[in-house]
């Protein structure tokens, strides 16, 4: 009987490869052996003196058959042959939908432990799973499955591992009461919504709990602190309230705490931090003080606190194990803790948005695996530590928005393998640009703005062919503007400086670029017509400088702002000025220059009459082409066109005595 069943399942595998094409087969499967148990992807088990099938892995056969192919009922006929089968993995065969009768008639229904369908385009309802009374792992993740899950997982009381995320399901969060033995529970990226059940915590087993992206609100219950084994409770992207529960401190197996943006309240519950090694509460509302031991647990290697309402210090006891440490976007002073520096596995630092008020301590060098240094709007003062320079593998350097002095370290310059953007704008810097600034040759952002820089802009910085970057607006460099790397695409922003001559043609290289801010300096001469070329631009701002000449016509695809040049005439404008006058009245025309005619003519009489003095308008000979000329407030009037008068007019005055 045995024989015969291992006969069967032989003769079903080879029916299974003949109905998928040739080139998963010989690739995937090496068909070529008549014994389908030594197939690649394929397991079995010893049953009497044969084998029959326990595992099947067609995962990503959809690649070589035709569009939904393998939905057809034949291909799942052939899987119900297979009685022996204890784990099938059909993930990722673009499938949109499932034979009903897989789920009532097939023979797999009874053993099959494991059955992975995820990353298919399965739609609809979830279907009818109760009748696979042995099944331990079932994974329905990244598919468009929808509705409400109701009765459809009741009789799975053998369930280890669930994974329903990134689906469309809606409603309140399942109920797996029957599942006592369930040990990871994934429904992240849904759109579940309520309050978590508060029976959760009757699921003793309970590893992992991923509830992250779905609409849940209120509170937490408190029964989720008697899962003496979790260890990966994640509730993040939610809507919930409260308190984060104490009771969390006393799992000793938690290992990772994820609970950001949500609207969580209070303060973090002291010892929390006792056994986690990954803790993440940022985007919410905590308040008061950092615990003093929350950071110096041994095993906490990540902690992320941003963008709370958090006040006071910033413990000076940290782990030596720590790599991530955010604390941005609080209400955090007084100083950094110059024990930051015994930190030597630290890799991100972000304190930014603060009320940081201390110098840059020289101990910063010792974070010698530093990448992400980000201290930006706080208070800090004094000059940059030249210790800076020993972080070789930062990658940002973002210090902005305080009140840094002095100027900048030639000890920085040697980051010149890893760093890429650096970012020291509206502080109170001073000094000259150094020329060694081009030594950075991975720079690609480099934002110096809103300094006190003086002196001209290094020619090297055309050297720098990684900037895609580069603000160093208000400042007071002078001097004319060099050749600028040719990969600038973001913004070049050179404004409000004491910039001058004209505007250099080397800009025309400048191809892929988005913002040209060169307002408020002295650039003299026309505006080069190159820059009506640049099809990348968005923004041009060349306001408030000397410019002069008639500027090019630009696309509406760029924002032009020109204003503030007393000598420049807009193309637009002119066009506008002479279109305007040519449709002018001739009725009106002729009042003006009847009225204007009487007046000389009184006005020559008068003066004859008195002998006091006279007028006279000199020649001037018409083009040819042209009728003779009349002069209307200023303004050559012919037959043809009206133009601009240029001329003067000259007064010879004869007094009678």
């Amino acid at each position: 009987m045995v024989e015969m069943r291992s006969q069967n399942q032989t003769l079903t595998m080879g029916s299974l490869s003949r109905s998928l094409h040739s080139s998963f087969s010989n690739a995937k499967w090496n068909t070529s052996d008549p014994n389908p148990c030594r197939w690649r992807r394929v397991k079995c088990s010893a049953s009497g003196n044969s084998s029959v099938v326990k595992s099947l892995d067609l995962s990503g056969v959809g690649q070589y058959t035709a569009p939904n192919s393998l939905s057809a009922g034949g291909f799942f006929d052939l899987l119900c042959r297979l009685d022996s089968l204890e784990s099938l993995d059909l993930s990722a065969n673009a499938f949109t939908g499932i034979p009903s009768f897989f789920f009532s008639n097939c023979s797999v229904l009874h053993g099959l432990k494991s059955l992975n369908l995820s990353s298919n385009m399965l739609h609809g309802d979830l279907q009818n799973f109760s009748r696979f009374s042995s099944l331990e792992t079932l994974d329905l993740s990244y598919n468009n499955l929808s509705g409400a899950i109701r009765w459809q997982l009741d009789g799975l009381a053998r369930l280890k591992s669930i994974n329903l995320s990134v689906n469309l399901f809606t409603g309140g969060m399942p109920a797996l009461g029957q599942s006592q033995g369930l040990e990871k529970l994934v429904l992240s990226a849904n759109s579940f919504y309520g309050q978590i059940p508060s029976d959760i915590g009757g699921h003793p087993n309970l590893t992992l709990l991923d509830l992250s992206e779905n609409d849940l609100s209120g509170v937490t219950p408190d029964g989720i602190g008697n899962l003496s084994k979790l260890e990966t409770p994640i509730l993040s992207s939610n809507s919930f309230v409260g308190l984060i529960p104490r009771s969390l401190s006393n799992i000793t197996s938690l290992s990772r705490f994820a609970a950001n943006q949500n609207f969580f309240i209070g303060s973090i519950p002291s010892g929390i931090t006792k056994y986690v090694r990954v803790l993440d509460l940022s985007y919410n509302n905590l308040s008061g003080e950092i615990p003093a031991d929350l950071l110096s647990s041994p095993s906490l290697v990540s902690v992320d606190l941003t963008h709370n309402n958090l006040q006071g210090p910033i413990p000076n006891n940290l782990s030596q194990n720590l790599y991530r440490l955010r604390l941005g976007e609080n209400s955090l002073d007084g100083a950094i803790p110059q024990s930051i520096g015994n930190l030597s596995n630290l890799t991100y630092l972000e304190l930014n948005d603060n009320n940081l008020d201390s110098q840059i301590h020289p101990q910063i060098g010792g974070c010698k695996n530093l990448t992400l240094l980000n201290l930006a709007s706080n208070r800090l003062h004094g000059e940059l530590p030249k210790e800076l320079g020993s972080l070789r593998n930062l990658v940002v350097l973002r210090l902005q928005k305080n009140n840094l002095s002095g100027g900048i370290p030639d000890k920085l310059f040697e980051l010149q393998v890893n760093l890429s953007v650096l970012d020291l704008s509206l502080n109170s810097l001073t000094g000259v640009i150094p020329s060694a600034i081009s030594r950075l040759e991975s720079l690609s952002n480099l934002i110096l703005e809103g300094n006190y820089f003086d002196g001209s802009i290094p020619d090297t910085v055309g050297n720098m062919r990684s900037l895609i970057e580069l603000r160093l607006g208000g400042n007071r460099l002078s001097g004319t503007v060099p050749t600028m790397p040719a990969n600038l695409k973001i913004a070049l922003n050179l404004s409000h400086n004491l910039l001058g001559g004209s505007i250099p043609s080397s800009l025309s290289a400048l191809t892929e670029l988005e913002v040209l801010d060169l307002s408020d300096n002295n650039f003299t001469g026309e505006i080069p017509s190159f820059l009506a070329s640049i099809r990348s631009l968005t923004l041009l701002d060349l306001s408030n400088n000397d410019l002069s000449g008639i500027s090019p016509a630009f696309g509406t695809y760029v924002t032009v702002i020109t204003s503030g040049n007393r000598y420049l005439i807009n193309s637009t404008e002119s066009q506008n000025t002479f279109r305007s006058r040519k449709k002018r009245s001739p009725v009106l025309i002729i009042v003006v220059i009847s009225m204007v005619a009487v007046l000389i003519v009184v006005t020559v009489v008068v003066l004859l009459i008195s002998s006091k003095r006279f007028y006279r308008v000199e020649d001037e000979s018409p083009q040819l082409g042209e009728s003779n000329l009349q002069i209307v407030n200023g303004c050559f009037v012919t037959a043809n066109s009206i133009h601009r008068s240029s001329i003067d007019f000259s007064k010879t005055i004869e007094v009678s005595q």
